[in-house]
């Protein structure tokens, strides 16, 4: 009997949040697969129904307690490995200041990172590169 390769997972549809206030970054560290432990941006996936703007305020609410809005679109990532595969669409979003952000249940952490401080920090895959590239970082 052939083993049969199992078909690759559908892709999943995902927001992020990029918010920058006084020359800091809010960053979360994943606390569940994939790349356990790293630095990325606040999001999840989208819900059945739910607008890509609402997606990312709730997001962002639960991931680190801070109400934001949505703006513009910035760019996607595609986040591919063995078991997901994610596409991800990343907004700006404003806050009123910085605040004090709390992790949620799926980050680790949760903190406002200097821009200049932001690569030193161990990244999901391709993160820096992503940043660099739409002008988040220099």
């Amino acid at each position: 009997m052939e083993a049969t390769t199992p078909a690759p997972p559908r892709p999943v549809v995902a927001v992020g949040g990029i918010a920058v206030v006084d020359g800091a970054l809010l960053l979360v560290q994943r606390a569940t697969p994939p790349q356990v432990g790293r630095w990325t941006l606040p999001g999840g996936r989208v819900e059945p129904g739910e607008t890509m703007t609402a997606a990312v305020e709730r997001e962002l609410l639960e991931e680190t307690a801070l109400s934001v809005r949505c703006g513009s679109f910035v760019g996607w990532a595609e986040r591919r490995g063995h078991g997901y595969h994610y596409v991800i669409f990343d907004f700006a979003v404003t806050t009123h200041g910085r605040g004090t952000p709390v992790a949620g249940s799926d980050a680790a952490a949760v903190a406002w990172v200097s821009l200049a401080d932001v690569a030193a920090l161990p990244l999901v895959e391709d993160l820096q590169g992503f940043l660099e590239q739409h002008g988040v970082l220099g």
